[in-house]
C-alpha cells in the first residue's frame, strides 16, 4: 500500500477508535448526568453546559493551534490532543461538579490541537487528485465510530428508564479502553517523506512533519491565521462554517436526548437515544464512503452539487422532526405530543438524514480546505475549526431554553446562508481556475506566434 494512503487509514482508525468515546459520551452525556443526579443531588452537572464549555474553549484555543503545531507537528499534536479526550472519560468514573467542567475545559483545549493536527496531517499525505478521496475515507472512518459506541449503549440502555450507576461504569469503562486503543494507532503514524532535494551533489530525503510554507515559528503562524480569516473566500465559508458548528450540536446533544425525553415514544425511548446515534452514524458512514469511492470525480463535478444535496436533506429532516417531536422535548422528560404522534420510526429516519447530510457538507468542506489551502493548511482547518466551535458553543447555551421550534428554524436559515456562501467560493474557484488554464494555453501559443512573425520578417 502506498505510504501516503496508509497514513490516512491509520489516522482513520485513531480518531475511529478515540471519537467512538467522545461522540458517544456527547451523545449520551445529558442523559446520564441526568440520572447521576438524581442518585447524587449534590452532582449538579448539566450536559448542555459541559459541551458548551468544551466548543467554547475549543473556538478559543484553536487561534493557538497553528502555533503549537510549528512547535510539537501534527502529530505530536494529535497524541497531546487524544490524551485530553481520555482523561475526559475517565472522570466520568468519579462524578464531581467541579472535575466535570475542568476536564471540559481541558478537553476543549485538547480538541483544538487533535482537529488541526489532523486537517494538516491529512493535506500532507494528499495531493489535487487524492485530497477528495482521502477526505471521503476519513470522514466514514472516523463516523463509524457513531456506529459501535451507540450500538453498545443501545443494549446497555435496553429496558432502563433511570441508568444506574453499575450501568455507566461498564460503559464509562469501555469507552476509556476505546479511547486509549485510538492513542495507540495515533502512536503508529508515521512523517511525511519530502521529495528529494539536492544539497551538494548528494540527493537526501528530508523526514518532517510540516509543510514548506509552514515552517514559520509561533507568532508567524499566528499572524497567518488572522491575514487568512480577513480573506474575502474565508469570510464567506465561515458562514458554512457557522452552520455545521450549531448543526453538528443539535444532532450530537440535541437531537437524540430530546428523543429519550420524549416519552410518548414507549416504554423504551432511553433506549432510542443510542439507537439514534447509530442511525446518525450510518448516514455518515455511507456519505463518507460514497464521496471516497467517487475521490477525484467530485472534484471534477465540482463540489457545489454534493453540498447542495446535503441541505435539500438537512431542511427535510428538519421539517420531519418538527411534526414529529414536542417544542418542549430538548429540556427534560415529557409526555406531550407536536402534530403527529412521536414515531420512533420517523425518528431514526431523521437521524440518518442528518447523518448523511452532514457528511455532505464536511467532506466537501476538508476538500475544498485541502484543496484550495495546500500551502496554509495548519491555519485554514484552525480557522474552520474556530468558527465552526463558537457557533457549536453558542448553541449549546441556547439549547437548554431554546423551544424545539426555534432551534430548528435557526438552522434552517443558516443552512440557507452556509450552503449559498459555499457555492460562491466554489465558484469562483472554478473560474479562476479557467481563467489560469486558458491563460497557460495563451502562453505555450505566444512562442509559436513569434517565431511565425520573425520568419516574415526575414524573408
Amino acid at each position: 500500500m502506498e505510504r501516503k494512503f496508509f497514513n490516512v487509514i491509520l489516522l482513520g482508525f485513531g480518531f475511529m477508535f478515540v471519537f467512538t468515546a467522545f461522540q458517544t459520551m456527547g451523545n449520551i452525556e445529558k442523559t446520564i448526568l441526568d440520572s447521576i443526579t438524581q442518585d447524587d443531588p449534590s452532582f449538579t452537572g448539566d450536559g448542555y453546559t459541559s459541551l458548551a464549555i468544551i466548543y467554547a474553549t475549543l473556538a478559543i484555543c484553536n487561534w493557538l493551534a497553528p502555533s503549537v503545531i510549528t512547535i510539537t507537528g501534527p502529530r505530536g499534536a494529535m497524541l497531546i490532543g487524544a490524551s485530553t479526550y481520555l482523561f475526559f472519560i475517565i472522570t466520568f468514573l468519579f462524578p464531581r461538579t467541579w472535575l466535570l467542567y475542568v476536564a471540559s475545559v481541558l478537553i476543549g483545549a485538547g480538541a483544538a490541537a487533535i482537529w488541526t493536527g489532523q486537517g494538516n496531517y491529512l493535506t500532507l499525505n494528499s495531493d489535487a487528485d487524492t485530497i477528495s478521496r482521502n477526505s471521503g475515507i476519513f470522514w466514514a472512518m472516523l463516523q463509524c465510530s457513531l456506529f459501535f459506541g451507540n450500538l453498545f449503549v443501545f443494549i446497555k440502555f435496553q429496558g432502563k428508564t433511570h441508568i444506574d450507576l453499575e450501568t455507566r461504569n461498564v460503559v464509562f469503562g469501555a469507552l476509556t479502553a476505546v479511547c486509549a486503543l485510538g492513542i495507540v494507532f495515533l502512536l503508529l503514524l508515521r512523517p511525511i517523506r519530502r521529495p528529494p532535494v539536492l544539497d551538494d551533489v548528494k540527493v537526501k530525503f528530508q523526514e518532517t512533519d510540516v509543510v514548506s510554507h509552514e515552517d514559520d515559528g509561533p507568532m508567524e503562524a499566528f499572524k497567518g491565521a488572522l491575514k487568512l480569516f480577513c480573506t474575502r473566500d474565508m469570510m464567506f465559508l465561515s458562514c458554512t462554517f457557522i452552520y455545521t458548528g450549531v448543526e453538528l450540536s443539535f444532532f450530537s446533544g440535541v437531537y437524540s436526548p430530546s428523543i429519550g425525553f420524549t416519552l410518548s415514544m414507549g416504554e423504551n425511548a432511553k433506549q432510542l437515544v443510542g439507537l439514534s446515534g447509530v442511525f446518525i452514524g450510518m448516514g455518515e458512514v455511507l456519505g463518507g464512503a460514497l464521496f471516497g469511492i467517487l475521490g477525484s470525480k467530485t472534484t471534477r463535478w465540482g463540489r457545489d452539487p454534493i453540498v447542495i444535496m446535503g441541505y435539500i436533506i438537512h431542511v427535510t429532516s428538519f421539517f420531519l422532526i418538527f411534526i414529529n417531536l414536542p417544542n418542549v422535548a430538548p429540556f427534560g422528560d415529557t409526555m406531550e405530543t407536536s402534530y403527529i404522534n412521536p414515531s420512533p420510526y420517523l425518528a431514526m429516519f431523521c437521524s440518518f438524514l442528518l447523518g448523511f447530510g452532514d457528511a455532505c457538507f464536511n467532506t466537501q468542506i476538508y476538500s475544498i480546505l485541502g484543496g484550495n489551502y495546500s500551502d496554509n493548511s495548519t491555519s485554514a482547518f484552525a480557522l474552520f475549526k474556530f468558527t465552526q466551535s463558537l457557533a457549536a458553543a453558542a448553541c449549546f447555551f441556547y439549547s437548554s431554553r431554546a423551544l424545539l421550534s426555534v432551534q430548528l428554524g435557526v438552522l434552517a436559515v443558516l443552512a440557507s446562508l452556509g450552503t449559498a456562501a459555499f457555492c460562491r467560493v466554489e465558484w469562483a474557484a472554478r473560474s479562476r481556475a479557467r481563467a489560469a488554464a486558458l491563460e497557460a494555453i495563451d502562453d505555450k501559443a505566444t512562442p509559436v506566434t513569434h517565431l511565425a512573425e520573425n520568419a516574415l520578417h526575414y524573408d
